[in-house]
């Protein structure tokens, strides 16, 4: 039997079953349990009879970000509520729709809202859309995200090139591939098919971060590189916590991002990721001052223009490096 025709079979077995948890069973198995391949498939099949045209580029848009879709032309806007077994976007700042058109010349779909545990998803559920949209045609993704500054040299309104994360949920058991590995999903990986144990030491494109230094530095906008991490909220960090990251030269936290990333690399996505400092992190005991997420929504409304520059050429850039 081939690990096609078993991955079918497994997947139809699944599907029959239900999301329903078996005794002990971790929430991210019961979610990958639920999105089957063949359900992935009928949510593509629902939006291409909307949309026929194929996206190249994927674009997640964080807190207060998603104005970049008033950039994009011969728009098709998909309500999230619309799309069948879809999540949906309960955060202020993020509008739950996905946005199909033409951005700088390239067929993109974009995002504007994203998913986080805090909402009561699973993380596997929050990085699913990334599956959708690499099945729909997408082979690069960028991923965007307000954060705060753990770093001390980092000023509020500061864009930070992602070099790398730490991904806590992760580290304590709470990947989003946990769960069947469907082998249909994902990049063959030298003599390994869809694997189990994907890499990510180079999940964020170094190309890509190359190219978009030189963007930055196009438009005279100062562009930081950094280790971004992801805690699970939906509560800011505490004084040692933040103390805490600093140690392990994290340079900014969220809480978003990297299960979206992890399913990226399994797919075999090149991605780019960029976050906007919207607030310093406390890390002294005698300060007054407080993160609230009306600052960054603020924030990030402020610097959009800067952001959506960066994206806007970099995309342009995508397609010049296809001709």
């Amino acid at each position: 039997m081939s690990n096609n025709t078993q991955s079918k079979k497994e997947s139809s077995l699944i599907a029959e079953n239900g999301p329903w948890a078996a005794v002990g069973e971790h929430p991210n198995a019961i979610t990958n349990r639920f999105y089957t391949y063949e359900r992935v498939q009928e949510i593509v099949a629902f939006i291409q009879n909307i949309v026929p045209a194929k996206p190249e580029v994927a674009i997640i848009c964080g807190s207060g970000l998603g104005g970049l879709a008033e950039l994009v032309v011969d728009k098709v806007v998909i309500p999230y509520a619309d799309i069948p077994n879809f999540p949906r976007s309960t955060v202020a700042g993020h509008r739950s729709n996905l946005v199909f058109g033409i951005l700088n010349g390239i067929s993109i779909v974009c995002m504007q809202g994203r998913f986080h545990p805090y909402e009561g998803y699973t993380t596997a559920a929050c990085a699913f859309p990334v599956r959708v949209m690499q099945m729909l045609g997408a082979h690069t993704l960028i991923v965007t995200c307000a954060a705060g500054g753990v770093n001390k040299s980092y000023r509020v309104g500061d864009i930070m090139l992602i070099k790398d994360h730490i991904n806590f949920p992760s580290m304590a058991g709470n990947n989003p591939l946990i769960g069947h590995n469907d082998e249909r999903f994902g990049k063959k990986i030298s003599f390994c098919l869809r694997p189990r144990f994907p890499p990510v030491g180079h999940a964020y494109d170094r190309q890509y971060a190359s190219q978009m230094k030189q963007i930055a530095a196009k438009h005279n906008i100062e562009l930081r590189e950094g280790v971004y991490c992801a805690l699970g909220g939906p509560c800011y960090e505490t004084i040692a916590e933040i103390n805490l990251l600093r140690v392990l030269g994290i340079d900014a936290v969220g809480m978003s991002i990297v299960h979206e990333v992890t399913l990226g690399a399994h797919c075999g996505l090149r991605m780019l990721g960029l976050a906007l400092i919207t607030n310093k992190c406390l890390s002294e005991y005698d300060s007054t001052i407080e993160a609230v997420h009306e600052d960054v929504i603020r924030i990030s409304e402020l610097k959009a223009n800067e952001l959506q520059q960066l994206i806007l050429d970099f995309v342009g850039g995508v397609k010049t490096n296809k001709t």
